[in-house]
Formats: C-alpha cells, structure tokens, sequence
C-alpha cells in the first residue's frame, strides 16, 4: 500500500533534515509518495503568504504530514505558522516523547516520558492588544475552555493505557490562575476518574520542573496546557539528549503531523551540520501512525545504534559530555546516510533498546490509533 503524505520542507536547516529523514524512509522500503508543499519564508518569496491555502489542503487530503522547523520571527513578523497550522487544522493533541537516546553521558539515561499539551489555545490563542496608545502595556488574554481541556486529558488517559503507562500527571497553576487554571485542574480531575486503571497525579507547574530535574523516572505521562506543555517539553528533550534528538507528533480528529521539537537554527542552513534525528524519530512516529511497525522500529534501532557508535555523529552528539573518547563530527548528511545504511541491516528479532523497561517496543506503538 502506498502511502500518500504531505512534505513541507520548512526553513533554515529544515530543508535538509528533511531530505535526511527521506533518506532514511526510503531506506526503510515503505511505499511513500511525498507531496511537497511550502510554508514559511520559502511560501513568502514565492506566493507572498507565510501560510498558503494549498498547504492546508494538501494535509486534508493526505491525512499525514511530516514538516521541518519552521521560522517563527520574534517579535514582530508574521505570525507562527506553527501555531497556525495547529489552529486551521484542528491538530489539538501535540505529542511530545522523551526518550534517552543519546548515548554516554546523556545526564537522565532511564528518562521515557511523554508530554502531552493542548496546541490550540491558552496563552497561544492570539489574543491580546496594547492597553494604552503609548504601547507601554500589553495584555494577553489565557483562553481554556472545557471542551478542549476535557478532550486533551482524555486523549493523555487514552494515551497512557495503550502504551501501558502506569501514571498521567495533570500540570497546572490553579493556585495563582484560579478560574483557568482551575477549570483544567477539573477537567482533569473528573476525566482521572473514569480511568482508575490508570494512577494520577497533579504538580503546579513550577513545582513539576523541580521534580522533571530531580528525579524524571517517576514520571510516565504528563498533561499541561499550551505554553506550559512547550516549556515542559523542551526540558523533557534536555533530559534525553537535547533538542536534536526529540521527535514530535501533533494529532487532531482527522489528521495527524509530524515535526522535530526545535526550530529552524537559520544561523546553521546551508552548512550541514545540524542533528537529523529528530526529524528522523519524527518520521519513526509516522510510520508507526501509518502502521509500519517493523519499519519504524527498524528506523529506531538504527538511530540508537548510530548514536552508541559514536562513529558518524553530529557535532552536538560528539561533545565531550556525550562521548568517553575523542570523537570528529560528522556531517547531518553523512549521519543520515550512516543510519539509512543501517536500517534494512538492523536485528529487530530482539528487544530493541529502551532507556526503561516500560512499554513493548523501541517505539511509542500507541501513536498508530491516535489520529
């Protein structure tokens, strides 16, 4: 069966940690037929929009999509495609695992955990103005309803009992924000409830950070709103390894997409030598959403391998913190190679690596129902 799947290349580095990751997938044998589409700086030059109409389109009729970093400008500039995406979308659930990969002198190497944050509102709604003509104030409005805070943490609940999680773990900070924080902190306590083969637990956010750094084992899936679950996130990628290595999927009623965690790094375009893994894993999740599960796993295997070798790795993964032993940095294309070469090389008969001995596979196999 082929596979019909949306391709936005993105920018900066995005372009060619794509192309790595469709190294990697052609590698694997899977029947793919990409529909590029562009979004982003490149969508500006050519049709003067950040956002085209086609790129919406192409992910409604595909279904799936696997993207790039996109370039979000600070400040001032269009708006996040990124969030808009989520929005035109409705892709409400972004998934975000934290899986140690990176080998020696990762600092949490049992860390596998899942974030789980609401994408399409609370302080990422959009909502806010200047208070006064002088532009000395500005205000943001933190819009949480019931009905997207209730499908969220369900999702997490759903989530956690196909991957045979033991624990969700609803972040909020109910004791400061007490009508929306405390609207997510019911929504999460009466949707616990309706799970009790599942075990809960609630941390404000602040006290969830201390607790991520201290001690991330105990924790197995974790559920925030918006702002709280990008933040949460990217500390979760610090514990596994870093940005290069941290995947994400983001999943809506009726399709679902997949990107790395970090951003475009437009300082790096051009030059090589960005990690692809991230956007590798990413496309790890995908083929498991589109249920090529031996592939992904293959794919998985592959990674880790490459990575624990130290032989053909990126900069980032060559520091002295992630290696005992002198190690030169490879190229992201020469890493991407490296792992495309391995993938159809690869003994996934055994049990495949895992930082923890939760779950049944190299993978997050729920992922393949979330969509």
């Amino acid at each position: 069966m082929v596979h019909h799947v949306t391709l936005i290349p993105g920018d900066g580095i995005g372009p060619e940690v794509v192309h790595a990751a469709q190294l990697v997938a052609e590698a694997t044998g899977v029947p793919l037929e990409w529909e590029v589409v562009e979004a982003g700086e490149a969508a500006i030059r050519a049709s003067g929009t950040p956002l085209p109409l086609a790129v919406l389109e192409s992910v409604r009729k595909t279904g799936v999509a696997l993207k790039g970093p996109i370039t979000t400008p600070i400040g001032s500039g269009f708006r996040s495609v990124n969030v808009a995406l989520r929005t035109e979308l409705d892709l409400y659930a972004s998934v975000r695992p934290a899986r140690a990969i990176a080998g020696e002198g990762t600092r949490y190497p049992e860390t596998d955990l899942i974030v789980v944050r609401e994408a399409t509102e609370g302080l990422y709604s959009g909502v806010e103005h200047w208070v006064d003509k002088e532009h000395s104030a500005a205000e943001t409005v933190n819009v949480i309803t019931r009905k997207a805070s209730d499908r969220i943490v369900k999702f997490a609940f759903e989530l956690a009992r196909r991957e045979h999680r033991k624990k969700v773990t609803g972040v909020h900070k109910a004791n400061i924000m007490k009508t929306t924080g405390a609207l997510f902190q019911t929504a999460f306590r009466e949707m616990a409830a309706q799970y009790p083969d599942i075990a809960s637990d609630e941390r404000l956010i602040d006290n969830m950070c201390m607790q991520l750094v201290k001690k991330p084992s105990e924790y197995d899936v974790i559920v925030t709103t918006n702002l709280m679950g990008d933040i949460l996130s990217d500390l979760c990628a610090g514990l596994a390894g870093g940005l290069g290595v941290a995947p994400g999927a983001l999943f809506g009623e009726k399709t679902a997409l997949f990107e790395p965690v970090h951003g475009s790094a437009p300082k790096y375009a051009g030059k090589d030598q960005a990690d692809p893994v991230a956007e590798i894993l990413s496309l790890e999740l995908m083929l498991r959403h589109l249920g090529e599960k031996e592939a992904a796993d293959r794919v998985w295997r592959a990674v880790w391998e490459v990575i624990s070798e130290k032989r053909v790795v990126t900069y980032d993964l060559a520091l002295p913190g992630y290696t005992q032993r002198p190690v030169s940095p490879s190229s992201c294309s020469a890493m991407a190679k490296e792992i495309a070469r391995k993938v159809p090389l690869v003994d996934v008969t055994s049990p495949l690596p895992r930082p923890s001995a939760r779950g049944t596979s190299g993978g997050s196999d729920s992922l393949l129902e979330t969509g």
